[in-house]
């Protein structure tokens, strides 16, 4: 019997159905701390809850010494949990109270409570209803995430999406504590960022796209504003650049960049592995310099992902030495360089992270020398992939991947050969060959992406198929009051 419908699974909760709710009312107050950090995530619930109870949002105020929380939901900082991101919920009749040690765990206590409370909240027009009042049942919830690396990646490169599609994303990867969202920003068929010192890597290789429509780029002001956006919801921006192949667009933007001095003509296709940059070549790398250093100057995360996948024109040696060089830019701008598994055939520095995607590999040799890893199988966490044969969208040379097929695993399980300790946690990236508008990435991430928010965040032992289920299909007016166009798996019971 489903208790609860929290998404991803608390790693303590307590439902207590026989105790009274709590109501939220027209009187219902939010009480934070003296802290601007807080404050803002006060003011985010409010708005969140919005009209749903009252003629105006619940007021976000600052507690006064000795009040107490009778009537209020109070965001607070302290605690006890060991982890910047745990919290504990109280819900009881008398108020709310969510407590944490930093403000990361308060916003993810309020991703909690949200999912407590009825999905019709959710809903733009609710208004006041007092045969539908906004209840949350008494509750006790502690919780911490299980990895540090909770993630989901979206290719902007071969179809381009605008920035309200992507804040879109960004709001649908916070209702599920995920906290990493990598964009990869330039392919074969798209530049999607605005780089000054190279103007035309964004005004020619950004203006087509996969089938040859018009693409599209950030300019270096959306670009800020997006990150921005991500961090107000505690998810860092993970920016990629991909090289030294997957770059006809910047190839077709600069002659210079190609070794014998032609440019490329432009590319729509999807076909993979025939272009790279000219690795032997000083400008070479003065371009990768001016443009890791400019999206270095605007991304205030700590990562700048490579790419280096897939790289079929090249000598293992020149390959290896060209990871060697460009790490080593990255450390100079003061980031930590990630790359897709394919780099770890080069000599990495201690604090380079490899993001491993092939399935029936392992990433044990780089976990030995001491890297960190994020698991992105292919066969698990590619929410690109086709549900079944029949799915309208999506490729499947990785297989089809079904609700059990996404939630029905466990990293450390399955590369056995690597120590959990090395696992930095889990990316569900989303490709963009068959995707050329959010409405389609939706029915691609939903429900797989909630289902990888709950391997990367709850413990193992909190974790089981049957139970999930339930959970899972809880989702669904959640989601339809949202306006999300998620995929109806077979497999799920959804509740309507």
């Amino acid at each position: 019997m489903r208790t609860h419908s929290v998404v991803p699974n608390p790693d303590a909760i307590d439902v207590r159905l026989g105790d009274p709710p709590f109501t939220i009312t027209e009187t219902t107050t939010i009480q934070v701390v003296d802290d601007e950090r807080v404050a803002a995530i006060g003011r985010y619930l409010s708005e969140w809850i919005g009209l749903a109870a009252s003629k105006s949002p619940p007021p976000v105020e600052v507690a006064r010494s000795g009040s107490s929380r009778a009537g209020r939901i109070v965001l607070s900082l302290g605690g006890s949990s060991s982890s910047d991101e745990g919290y504990e919920l109280s819900i009881a009749a008398d108020g709310v109270a969510i407590v944490a040690r930093s403000p990361a765990g308060l916003f993810y206590g309020v991703q909690t409570f949200r999912h407590l409370l009825p999905p019709f909240v959710e809903f733009g027009g609710v208004r006041p209803d007092r045969s539908r009042p906004v209840i949350a049942p008494a509750t006790h919830v502690v919780d911490a995430p299980r990895f540090a690396w909770r993630g989901a990646m979206l290719d902007v490169a071969r179809h381009f999406f605008t920035v309200d599609e992507v804040k879109r994303y960004l709001d649908l990867l916070a209702l599920y504590k995920l906290n990493r969202l990598h964009l990869h920003l330039a392919d074969d068929q798209g530049w999607r960022i605005d780089i000054g010192s190279w103007p035309n890597l964004a005004r020619r290789g950004g203006s087509t796209q996969v089938g040859g429509g018009r693409g599209g780029y950030y300019t270096r002001e959306q670009y800020v504003d997006l990150v921005g956006y991500a961090a107000a919801r505690f998810i860092t921006i993970v920016p990629e650049i991909d090289m030294p192949g997957h770059t006809n667009a910047a190839l077709a933007s600069y002659a210079e960049l190609n070794c014998d001095g032609k440019a490329r003509d432009l590319y729509t296709d999807t076909d993979v592995g025939f272009s790279a940059l000219c690795v032997t070549s000083d400008v070479t790398y003065r371009f990768i310099d001016d443009v890791v250093g400019e999206i270095a100057a605007m991304t205030p995360g700590p990562y700048v992902h490579i790419g280096g996948d897939e790289v079929k024109t090249m000598s293992p040696e020149a390959y290896a030495t060209f990871v060697g060089r460009v790490q080593s830019i990255v450390a100079a701008h003061g980031k930590q360089m990630i790359g897709w598994d394919e780099i770890a055939a080069a000599s990495l520095a201690p604090s380079t992270i490899v993001q491993h995607w092939r399935p029936g590999a392992s990433p044990a040799a780089a976990a030995a020398r001491g890297a960190k890893v994020i698991v992105s199988s292919a066969n698990r966490l590619y929410v690109d992939m086709k549900y079944d044969a029949n799915t309208p969208l999506g490729l499947q040379w990785a297989g089809t991947i079904d609700a059990r097929d996404a939630y029905d695993w466990d990293p450390a399980v399955l590369y056995p050969d690597v120590p959990e300790s090395a696992l930095l946690g889990v990316e569900a990236p989303l490709w963009s060959e068959t995707v050329t508008n959010i409405r389609e990435v939706e029915l691609l991430a939903f429900p797989r992406l909630a289902e990888a928010a709950e391997v990367a965040w709850s413990p193992a032992k909190r974790r089981a198929w049957p139970e999930f289920r339930g959970r899972l299909a809880a989702q669904a007016p959640r989601w339809s009051a949202l306006g999300v166009n998620f995929y109806r798996s077979p497999q799920i019971d959804w509740e309507r």
